[in-house]
């Protein structure tokens, strides 16, 4: 068992558009990553694009949910 206590802000590696960073926001949240995106959308076009520096930076403080591990492959004797 290796859950940790707490949830984690990670980017994912399945729901992607750009980097994962509205996805990841949404699953941190349990928001559906489509509302979280079209809300990115529209607060970038009500701060003239000021809110568009956020993302690179969260691209990078975020970090990337590890690979899941594959499944040890069958011995044949």
């Amino acid at each position: 068992m290796n859950e940790t206590p707490y949830r984690q802000l990670r980017r994912p590696l399945d729901d992607r558009i750009v980097a994962g960073v509205c996805s990841g926001v949404g699953r941190y949240f349990a928001v559906d990553p489509v509302l979280i995106r079209v809300t990115f959308a529209l607060l970038a076009a009500a701060t003239w694009g000021a809110l568009l520096l956020a993302y690179p930076v969260m691209w990078f403080l975020m970090p990337e949910e590890p690979a899941p591990v594959a499944p040890p492959a069958p011995h044949w004797p």
